[in-house]
């Protein structure tokens, strides 16, 4: 029998093909409580599960890691390659919740929205202290423009704002097609009201905003991070919203989960929630489901669908 693990908490609905298999057994308990981690050929995580090379060394009969989500930095890539490890990930599955997530930071950081609602729950009636600005006619600024950023912008067009986008592969050809801007990522510095990150987190792109990079940006630029904690460097994004040059920021990703201290997220001019914007039923059985079907795959000796590496 083929034995998988599943470590993090995931809905029955979305192991269905695993439980469902008569080649199959799973196993549902987090992996720091499991004492037989020899017995497993499969891994199965979101994000809590931390699958080191150390945990791998635990798991001599490992043959697949499946990471129930589209970021895989939970999960040493290195150590697996090295054993022959085949990691998977979700890719698709919670595009949609993610961009929507995005879209529900920016409004609340447009609108201040939080802001206003602490407020009356006080019993305080202070229309004045709550004006916001509108979308339309801002320019958004798409650093990392795959499949959530090119939903991000389907979402902001509907909404009139004017788009300039950066990917690597990005060509002219195909922003025009989609009718946004293709541009660097200093010239979304410097044109965009609105900037929010859809890219991985990488040497390239750690602290890709910094102390230096953010004298780059408009005054009174807003910040939108629901990507990867690292990619903005918060003790900058502390400095630059104290002096004002950052109108406010949204984060829902943060460098270290929990975060080391809250001192950002109490900011007034912050809008913060709790690395959410995958979470919502549908996205979760989404990506269930799809990794689920590959654990599956390599159990039967079938190709996988959705390889980090191989």
């Amino acid at each position: 029998m083929f034995r998988v693990l599943v470590s993090d908490k995931i809905a029955q609905e979305g192991l269905a093909p695993l439980l469902e298999s008569d080649q199959i057994v799973c196993v549902q308990k987090n992996v720091n409580e499991v004492d037989d981690l020899d017995s497993y050929n499969a891994i199965l995580v979101r994000s809590a599960t931390k699958v080191t090379a150390e945990v791998m060394e635990k798991m001599p009969n490992l043959k697949i890691i499946a990471r129930a989500g589209v970021g895989v930095d939970n999960v040493d890539l290195v150590a697996a390659k090295e054993r022959g490890i085949v990691v998977v990930n979700a890719p698709t599955g919670n595009t949609i919740s993610t961009a929507e997530h995005t879209f529900a930071l920016m409004l609340a950081l447009a609108r201040k929205v939080c802001a206003a609602n602490a407020s009356i729950r006080k019993e305080e009636w202070n229309r004045a202290a709550f004006g916001g600005i509108e979308l339309a006619g801002k320019t958004l600024g798409i650093i990392g423009f795959g499949r959530i950023g090119s939903e991000v912008a389907k979402r902001a067009q509907a909404f009139d704002m004017n788009i300039i986008a950066y990917s690597p592969s990005m060509t002219k050809e195909r922003a025009d097609n989609l009718g946004i801007t293709a541009g660097t990522i200093n010239e979304i510095l410097a044109q965009s009201d609105i900037i929010t990150f859809h890219c991985a987190i990488t040497p390239e792109t750690k602290g890709l905003l910094n102390m230096d990079s953010f004298k780059k940006t408009k005054p009174g630029v807003m910040i939108i991070n629901a990507a990867r904690g690292g990619i903005v460097d918060e003790e900058a994004l502390k400095h630059y919203l104290a002096n004002g040059h950052v109108a406010g920021a949204a984060i829902d990703v943060y460098p270290q989960e929990p975060p080391a201290d809250y001192d950002l997220v109490k900011m007034d001019n912050v809008v913060a929630t709790p690395h959410i914007a995958a979470s919502t039923a549908e996205a979760q059985l989404k990506v269930a489901v799809i990794v689920a079907e590959d654990v599956l795959n390599v159990a039967t000796g079938k190709p996988v669908q959705n390889p980090v590496t191989v």
